[in-house]
């Protein structure tokens, strides 16, 4: 019994218009489910869990339609480079809940219906669960902070004394320069002492930095955005 929830609904004596719509159905049901699961604690865009409503019946459709056709397979890879290529990156959270689609949508397509329904269940399941928790969560005083200096500024030793009255814990991890050369960007993941004192943190920095850019976030990430 459990061996016939792995087999695929597409036989030699299925009707192509049924599991069609059968494959359609389940497609955009989980689609829904993800969009659902993804708006749960995390910020969100209207027009991007619309999309992970719709990939899964958009990648089924294309499934069903190469059959084992390998000319059509490659152009299917093509479109998706295409789309990869002139897409903005998203977050980690987001790639994640793309490929979850995309393959729901492959194992729909291919027949494999509770195959995807399964798969499904348990993963936006565990990814609640560990939303839930605090899974991984940075901790309340964390936080990730970029610094703009002139170059003439020797960005070693000119913050020592602002890091060591407010700051439990510093670490320079990412220096970068911009502007021709003239400017230097500088990214620390730090530990505030008090979270209180924030304002005034800033604000010694400010009077070190002559008054360039500064930002301190609660998120601490490796991407390469600008300050």
């Amino acid at each position: 019994m459990f061996d016939k929830l792995f087999e695929s609904i597409i036989t030699k004596e299925s009707s192509p218009s049924s599991y069609f719509f059968i494959c359609l159905g389940v497609s955009l049901v989980l689609g829904i489910a993800v969009s659902l699961a993804f708006m749960y604690k995390n910020r969100h865009t209207k027009s991007f869990v619309i999309t992970l409503a719709v990939i899964p019946a958009i990648v089924e459709l294309l499934i069903m339609m190469v059959n084992g056709n390998i000319g059509t397979g490659i152009a299917v890879a093509g479109a998706f480079s295409l789309v990869r290529f002139r897409s903005a990156q998203g977050s980690a959270r987001e790639i994640v809940f793309v490929f979850l689609d995309t393959s729901l949508g492959i194992a729909i397509g291919t027949g494999y219906i509770w195959v995807a329904v399964m798969f499904c269940i348990v993963i936006l399941a565990f990814t609640l669960l560990l939303t839930t928790l605090g899974y991984g969560e940075a901790k309340t005083c964390e936080r990730e902070l970029r610094i703009t200096i002139p170059e003439s500024l020797d960005y070693t030793t000119v913050f020592d004394k602002v890091f060591e009255k407010y700051t439990s814990k510093n670490e320079l991890w990412k220096v970068r320069t911009t502007n021709m050369g003239s400017l230097y960007k500088l990214s620390y993941r730090i530990s505030l002492k008090d979270a209180a004192q924030e304002k005034e943190f800033i604000d010694d920095l400010r009077v070190l930095n002559g008054n360039l850019d500064i930002l301190c976030s609660r998120d601490i990430s490796d991407s390469e955005d600008n300050l």
